[in-house]
């Protein structure tokens, strides 16, 4: 792999990436909870409503990102914006325990007010906490004149 030929994805390609991803979870899964549910579901402030409600929300989401990651080293928003999750030190692609580290780290970035993923906007990197948590770089082609990627130890220039 070239690195000249990559960048870091930043803040706001990721933010990107993540707003298609979201789209089409709520394209998939909101149909199907307002059929099991009905329009009622809308309306609760229950965190969960029940068993399909669990699995569809929370897990499938989960399985389907990790799945995701694993056999594509990205999410169809990563893949849409032309970015990739890899290892950080070898710019290869991440083992699935630095993927499941990578999806538990998503929570300890998102929990104290998104510092862990707006940390994105300001690490020379573009290493989220998550990132930063389970040794991965999110890269993709060059598309200016953009800091070049760099692997191994430190991987700063």
């Amino acid at each position: 792999m070239d690195t000249t030929e990559l960048e870091y994805a930043g803040f706001w390609i990721r933010v990107w990436a993540s707003v298609i991803d979201s789209f089409l979870v709520i394209l998939i899964i909101y149909p199907v909870l307002t059929a099991v549910y009905g329009f009622a579901y809308w309306e609760s402030s229950s965190l969960v409503q029940g068993p399909v409600d669990f699995l569809l929300s929370w897990v499938a989401p989960a399985v389907a990102i990790v799945l995701f990651w694993v056999y594509r080293q990205a999410t169809p928003g990563k893949i849409a914006v032309g970015a990739q999750i890899v290892d950080a030190k070898t710019g290869g692609k991440p083992s699935t325990q630095q993927l499941l580290i990578r999806y538990v780290g998503y929570y300890v970035s998102t929990v104290p007010l998104l510092l862990g993923l707006i940390w994105v906007a300001f690490d020379p990197r573009k290493q989220g906490w998550h990132d930063k948590m389970a040794g991965t770089v999110v890269v993709r082609k060059k598309a200016g004149t953009t800091q070049a990627v760099k692997f191994g130890e430190g991987g700063s220039a």
